[in-house]
This record gives structure tokens, sequence and C-alpha cells, in this order.
């Protein structure tokens, strides 16, 4: 016995047993499961939900029924997978927010777009919306093809003849094993217009489409943009749409600002969204905030958000764009059954699917119309050679012994056939009225006239395609409605500068090599003389070597003492405050370790071809060198940085300006004499040049700085000279004669033990501010008005109180600031 059952053991190699049995398994989940046909759209869970409703007689013109009930039968008669999979799958065709256009009618909690779950199916009723209906239309005129349900004790469709076409306008989305789909949904009346289209040209293109059909419209509303995504899913069937919420800034008579968000992208969870927000504006990664409320009621969806009065609207909401599912992207991926088989389809070929199951439906439809009506007429006709020899054919009814002797004998008199003859002997003696046979006369006429209709449907195509259009014009006007998704223009991806405020900043460099940037609203206002305040953690032996001012939405263009180039945005600077020392250099840009960073230059567009093509770019160097380039020549940023200018031994890069080539030039030495010459006796050179000699220098001497000024700025603006031991004041510019390049210049500044060297030159207007920096760190902000102006050939006045071992080390100007407050 043991023997026998050994021998019938069959070997199997494991691996293609496993292959095979997870593809059958995988094949399983994607056709019986997860994947929609491409015809009505449908899963099957869906499509047997509906058809028990319809079965059922929960339709929408009579009264809701309990979930439950619809549950219980789909579930013993059809989907034996559980009935919480059923009932989640009904709760899902019964809300609004998830489908265009639902196919259940809910009654009572279906759940919420804050992701709340429905009621219990034993609380809750339903019943097939009225645009359901219109995918079981004709169900029963033999226009799809049945199947044997798990148990093969009844049938159920393949299909649904669906005159509705809810792929399109429903969309769908569902995880198989190895595939997924993903389709968005669509306006109703847009794809009813270009099913129309294509039907009347065949070769219709996408764009073409596109005027029809321009893009998904979600039930959720919220703002498409851009559409080249679009463009690529009509094309390929995959796309990437970006969806925005539908956003407003309002300003109360406080002048407080707030967002208000009244619609938000497909499947996003609204309570999840506003947890999110409350979570980055509690961890300080959004600021601004200052509460948040949801106001969502029947009218529609309302989250208002308050800000803080020194917000800026713009960046919030930018910030919130970037951090939250305010904005989200939908990743289009159409992928149904086609003939049982997964395929990837663009807009054309789910539109052409539908139409040829449309076509096919209409088809079987007449022919099964037609069949009926030639059936009818054959018995009707019957019935009239029977009422035109009533008395005969009674007669021979009582003479025959049985209904069978009967029809051999209206065959043999009359040659009516057995249908017709057992008609007659089923026909009531009502029918021998008058009246009654005015109508079989009347009815045999009109469905002659209708077979030969149906004749004509069966033998044109084009008759076909009228049907299927008239149907899509009617669907459109009985259950259209309005886009509810606004298109809008194409939109770059949101930038760090997009979410950062531009504000004004002070950009410090270290003579060890740390930098960082400011907010310039931390130094507070003094008067002139005073002692300053901390303004950089700086480490022993290290000072504040360069300070300028800037704003984070402006460009730098960094240059190094060896002539080198880089660049960067202000906003991509080290961040701290007043107190700390900043970032080593190197970890910024690239420096060369026997390099450190010289001056930087703001810039607002480097893309701007008419600016960089009358623009230039003025070079000085300590030993006096100038050179005048081309702005364009440094507009291509490189990453690794370029160089700027060819720098001779023994020499350093000194400062950069940017001229209109037009510009008078005013350098000042150390031991306090200063050269004004006019920008055109420098001539244009390349990117690589050393330059002219702009100012002539003995041994011991170095420029400290240069300015640039328009001849208009020369009657409104005074020159500003500051000393290391903190003297400094300004002198009319017409103290200091127009002259050649390569002279020795005239005093600017009286230079005596008392004041030290030379530090620093600018041109300044009375409304101006001055930041001056020391080695030790320490920052005083002045006003320049605060300054005297003094003939060129004084000491000047005491800008800042120093101790001893305390120099000045560098200052910036502050054009135009707005005043601020001390904090």
């Amino acid at each position: 016995m043991q023997e026998d059952f050994v021998e019938k053991i069959v070997g199997v190699d494991y691996s293609t047993t496993m292959e095979q049995s997870y593809l059958d398994y995988a094949m399983s989940v994607i056709v019986s499961r997860a994947i929609p046909d491409v015809r009505d759209g449908l899963k099957p869970v869906q499509r047997r939900i509906l058809y028990a409703m319809n079965d059922l007689g929960f339709t929408h013109n009579k009264p809701h029924t309990k979930s439950a009930k619809t549950v219980g039968e789909v579930m013993a008669s059809y989907h034996p997978h559980g009935n919480e999979a059923i009932y989640m799958t009904m709760v899902h065709m019964a809300q609004r927010w998830a489908l265009r256009y639902t196919l259940i009618d809910g009654q009572g909690n279906f759940g919420s777009i804050d992701g709340d779950g429905p009621a219990a199916m034993r609380y809750t009723e339903s019943r097939m919306s009225s645009i359901a209906s219109e995918m079981l239309a004709d169900i029963d005129k033999e226009t799809i093809n049945w199947t044997l349900n798990f148990d093969e004790s009844l049938k159920e469709p393949t299909v649904l003849p669906s005159k509705l076409p809810n792929l399109l306008v429903n969309g769908t989305s569902g995880i198989a094993v190895g595939m997924a789909t993903n389709m968005a949904p669509h306006n109703l009346c847009e794809i009813c217009d270009g099913i129309n289209a294509y039907i009347d040209n065949n070769d219709i293109t996408i764009e073409e489409l596109m005027r029809f059909i321009p893009a998904p419209d979600f039930p959720t509303g919220a703002i498409i943009c851009g559409t080249s995504g679009i463009i690529e899913a009509y094309n390929t069937g995959r796309g990437r749409v970006v969806i925005r919420s539908k956003t407003e800034i309002e300003e109360d008579d406080d002048g407080k600002a707030r967002i208000l968000v009244t619609e938000i992208p497909f499947m996003v969870n609204k309570s999840a969204v506003i947890e999110k927000i409350a979570e980055l504006t509690a961890e300080g990664k959004i600021n601004g905030i200052s509460d948040i409320r949801d106001e969502t009621n029947k009218e529609g969806i309302r989250i208002v958000i308050d800000l803080k009065k020194d917000a800026i609207p713009q960046v919030v909401l930018n910030n919130l764009f970037a951090n939250t599912e305010l904005q989200s992207t939908f990743n289009i991926n159409n992928v149904c059954l086609v003939k049982g088989r997964p395929m990837t389809l663009g807009l054309k070929d789910l539109i052409k699917n539908f139409y040829e199951h449309r076509h096919e439906i209409i088809i079987r439809r007449t022919q099964h119309d037609l069949r009926q009506a030639k059936e009818r007429i054959h018995i009707l006709e019957g019935y009239i050679i029977a009422l035109n020899n009533i008395d005969e054919i009674i007669r021979l009814i009582k003479e025959s012994p049985n209904s069978a002797e009967a029809m051999k004998k209206m065959y043999n008199n009359f040659g009516i056939d057995d249908i017709q003859a057992k008609a007659i002997l089923d026909m009531r003696l009502q029918k021998l009225t008058g009246l009654e046979r005015e109508r079989i006369e009347n009815e045999h006429k009109e469905l002659n006239e209708l077979a030969i209709k149906l004749e004509e449907i069966l033998r044109s195509d084009d008759l076909v395609k009228g049907i299927i259009k008239d149907e899509l014009t009617n669907l459109k006007e009985r259950y259209g409605d309005k886009r509810k998704t606004q298109i809008q223009e194409e939109i770059n991806s949101l930038t760090i500068k997009d979410i950062t405020p531009d504000e004004d900043v002070v950009i410090t460099l270290s003579h060890q090599g740390y930098i960082k940037r400011t907010l310039l609203s931390d130094y507070k206002l003094q008067n002139r003389g005073g002692v300053g305040s901390k303004g950089s953690g700086i480490k022993d032996n290290d000072y504040i070597e360069y300070v300028t001012v800037s704003s984070t939405h402006k460009f730098l263009l960094a240059f190094t003492i060896k002539g080198d180039l880089y660049w960067k945005n202000v906003y991509e600077l080290p961040k701290g405050e007043k107190g700390s020392k900043g970032r080593a250099i190197q970890n910024v840009f690239p420096i060369r370790p026997d390099d450190k960073l010289a001056c930087v230059l703001n810039v607002g567009n480097l893309k701007d071809e008419e600016y960089i093509s009358s623009h230039y770019l003025v070079f000085c160097t300590k030993r006096g060198i100038i050179k005048k380039t081309l702005l364009k020549e440094y507009s291509n940023v490189r990453t690794k940085g370029i160089h700027g200018i060819k720098i001779n031994d023994g020499d350093e890069l000194l400062d950069v300006k940017i001229t209109n080539g037009n510009q008078e030039i005013i350098l000042a030495t150390r031991q306090g004499k200063a050269v004004r010459f006019n920008e055109s006796n420098v001539r244009t050179v390349g990117r690589n040049a050393i330059g002219v000699i702009g100012i002539k220098l003995s041994n011991n001497n170095e420029v400290v700085g240069i300015v640039t000024l328009d001849s208009s700025e020369a009657k409104t603006k005074t020159l500003l000279v500051v000393s290391e031991n903190g003297f400094g004041k300004r002198s009319r510019l017409d103290e200091y004669r127009t002259t050649s390049r390569n002279r020795t210049g005239v005093i600017t500044m009286n230079i005596t033990k008392k004041t030290g060297n030379l530090i620093a030159i600018e041109s300044v207007k009375s409304t101006d501010e001055l930041l001056l920096i020391n080695n030790l760190g320490i920052s005083i902000r002045i006003s320049v008005n605060s300054i005297q102006t003094l003939s060129r050939n004084t000491q000047g006045v005491i800008l800042k109180t120093l101790h001893a071992n305390e120099k000045i080390k560098s200052i910036a100007k502050i054009v135009d600031i707005e005043k601020v407050e001390d904090k």
C-alpha cells in the first residue's frame, strides 16, 4: 500500500513550480481585483456591486436600502472575498471627493475628506446613482457576454454596456502584483465632446483632442499648474500633474494678513494637512504663522491661516506649497485591461477602446431588437391571418381533438406555423374586437418600420456613429457640469529663493576665513562716537576683515585675492546671529587652500542680456592696478569658478565694481592719497588680462579702496574716508579734480599717529547709514548725516570710540535703509 503511494509521487522542479504559481497569482490579482477593464472602467468588485444593486432593484428611482443588504448579496452570489472589502468599495463609490461622478447614492455617514471612516454597513443606506444606471442600460438585450459566478450557480456580466465613459470621467487607482494604475478623472462634458471629435475624425491628434479635453478635472477642484505633464500622459499614458490648493491672501484693518485655503488637491487628507502645518510651525520650519483654523462647512472647504504682522504672505504660502500637501503631484499611469491583458494607454487609445465597446454594444443591441421585432411581426402576421379567417379558425379549433391537431390543420389550411398557431391558441377572445384588431394592425405596421430602420443601422456604420454621438450628447445634457479644476500656466518648481523672504542682510568675512549673513535689523542704530556692540563671535587672533550689505534675493559674485571668481545666491550663504562666527569659507566656496576671499559683488540678474552687454566689471588691486572687462564675460555661472583677473606676483585683488562704461573712478591709498580719473581712460580688455596702472604708489603704500560714480552723483554725494583708529569725515567731491590715471593723487585725509592709516573710502549721501566693524568683532551702525563734512586735508572726527588694541577693519554702506528700532 505504501509502495503504491510512493510510486505515484511526481517529481517537479521547485523553481519552475514557484515561478508558475507566482505568475498565476499575479495574473489573478491583475485581472480579478486591481486593474479596471478599459471598456466600463470598473474592477470586478465594482461591477458586481452595481449589477447586484440593479438586479435587486436598488436603482436611483427607488428608496434607499440598507448597505448591508447589498453587501450580503454581492458576497453570497458574486464576490466571496469578505464583506469589509465589498463595503469599503461601496463607500468609495459614494464619496463625492473621491469620484468625479459618484456611482452610488449614499445616505448616512460615508466618511469624510479628513480621513474619517464610514459608519458600519448596518447603519448606512444606499442605492445606485442616476448616472450609474446609464452603465447598465440595455444589459438585458444580449449586449454583453456572461460568465458563471464562483460556484457556478449564477451568471454574472463580464463587462457592463456602459453608455458612460466611466474610466475617462472617474479615473481609478489600484495596486496589483508588479504593476499599478492611477488614472485621472475628467469632466463629462469635455470627454463627450472629445469622443465625438474622435468619431468625426479617427486621425485626430492629441493636440487637437486637447482643445476639447484640456486637462483632468478633479472632484476637489484646486489648480493644475502647467500642462507639460498632461501632454506627456495623453501621449504615452504616463505623466506628472502638479496640483496646488486654491488660496487667497486677505488683509484685515490692522494690517495683518491671512491665507484662505478653499480647495485642496485630489486625494489629500485635509486634517492631515492642517496637522502638518501646525507641526512645521511649532518646529520653526515655517515662520510667520500665528494661528490655523478649520472652518470647513457644508458650503465647502475653508482653512484659515492667520499670519504674524511682520510675515510676508507670499513667502509663507510658498513655504506651505513646498513643505505640505497644499501642493501635491498626481502621477498619471493609465494601466487597464484590454481584452484581458494589462496595457498602458494614452488618451486617444482610451477613447478608441470606449468607442469600439459602444460600437459593439449598439450592434448587438440592434441585432437583439431586430430579432425580437421580427419574432413579434411573425406572431402578429399569424394574428392577422386568424382575424381575417376567424370563423374558419374557430371551427377548425372546435373540431380538433387536441391542440396539436388544431395546429396541424392551421398549417395545412392557412400556412400558419407552430409558433403562430400556439400564439393564436393562447389568444384571448378580446382580441376579436374591432379595437384590438386595429391595434394589432398598427403594431404590425410600426414593427415593420422599426425592422427596416434596425436593418439600416446594421448596414450603415455612419448610423451607428450617429447613435453613439447622440447618446453622448444626451449624457452631457443630463449629467454634465462645469469644470472644477482650474488650469494655470506652467510653473517652475519652488526654489529656496521662493520660500526665503527678501531681507536686507550684512555679509561679514573674518581674517581667518569665516563667512556668514546676518539680518541687518540685528545691528541697531547708534550715535556717532559710540562703543558699538558685539557683532561676531570671532576666534582668538581673528578679526572682521570684510563687510558688505546685500539682500537674500541678490546674486553674489565672490572674488578672491588671487583673482578667482565664484557665484552664489545670498540666501545660500550660512545664516548666523551677530554673535556667531559663521562657517569656514572653504565650505561655502571651492577656494584653493592658498587663497582667500577678497570681496563680493551684488548683482540682480545675470540673465538680462541687455544689462550684461552694456555694463563692465572694474577690478582694483592693492598695488593700484585697474582692469575693465565686459560683465557678459562673467555671466556663465560655473560651479568650480573661473579666473576673473590675472594678478601679478606680490599683488592681491582688493575690490571690484560694476560700471556703465562712462563713470568716474576714485582710488585711495593707506597713506591718505586719492586720485580721480574717468573710466574711459581704462580700455576694455579680456577676462584673463592683467590691466593697467590706476594710481602710482611708493613701495610701502597700497590701495585701500575704490569708488565709482556717475557725473550726476558727484553733485549729490560726498566722499567718506575712514581710518583704522576710528576717525572719519566727508568731503565734497569737487575738491578732487579729475586727472588721468597713473598719478600719485592728492591728500584725502591728513594721516597722523592719532588717526592711523586710511582703511576705507566710500561715496555716500546724507540719507545713507554706515556699518563699522573692528578687529574684535564689535560693530557700530551710524547715520552718515551725523558725520561732518570737512575739507579733504583734515583728520576728521571720531566715528567710533576704540579701546587699546582695537582697530577699524572694515566698513559697509547701507543705502537708504529705513531706520531700525533698537532691539
